[in-house]
């Protein structure tokens, strides 16, 4: 259950509507999750949040769909059911397979495990691997 009330549109402040016109215009679609819908609370922070997204996940050096894999791990890394969910489904909407999911899933169990092990063991980095090497 939500701590904040979800916004929905015939509640929204003219800020709030604008932002939800954007994602709208820049996904193509007239849905609005719940994210947005709870950071409507405080329309600054939806705003900021929104055009910051926006700009991680728009056009770059990387793949979109591997920016959603990504965002996927890092959100199990997390702990983020919502993320998980919603980024799992926005992968398989720009192409992510049944078996590039799969193995997503076993990248992100393997480093869990040998993440815990080296934490675990304290295992110091080695020069090779430091960007401040000689």
């Amino acid at each position: 259950m939500a701590t904040v009330a979800l916004i929905e549109d015939a509640e929204a402040d003219p800020e709030v509507l604008a932002v939800f016109a954007d994602i709208r215009a820049t996904r193509g679609s007239d849905f609005i999750n719940n994210f947005w819908r709870a950071l409507a609370q405080d329309p600054a922070l939806l705003r900021a949040t929104w055009e910051r997204l926006k700009q991680v996940m728009g056009p770059g050096a990387l793949d979109p769909l591997v920016k959603e894999m990504i965002y996927v791990a890092v959100s199990t890394a997390n702990g983020c059911s919502y993320c998980i969910h919603s980024h799992t489904a926005a992968a398989r909407a720009r192409g992510m397979s049944d078996a590039q999911y799969g193995e997503l899933l076993s990248v992100i169990g393997m480093a869990s495990t040998t993440n815990a092990l080296v934490t675990g063991m304290q295992v110091p980095v080695d020069a090779a691997f430091r960007v401040d090497a000689p």
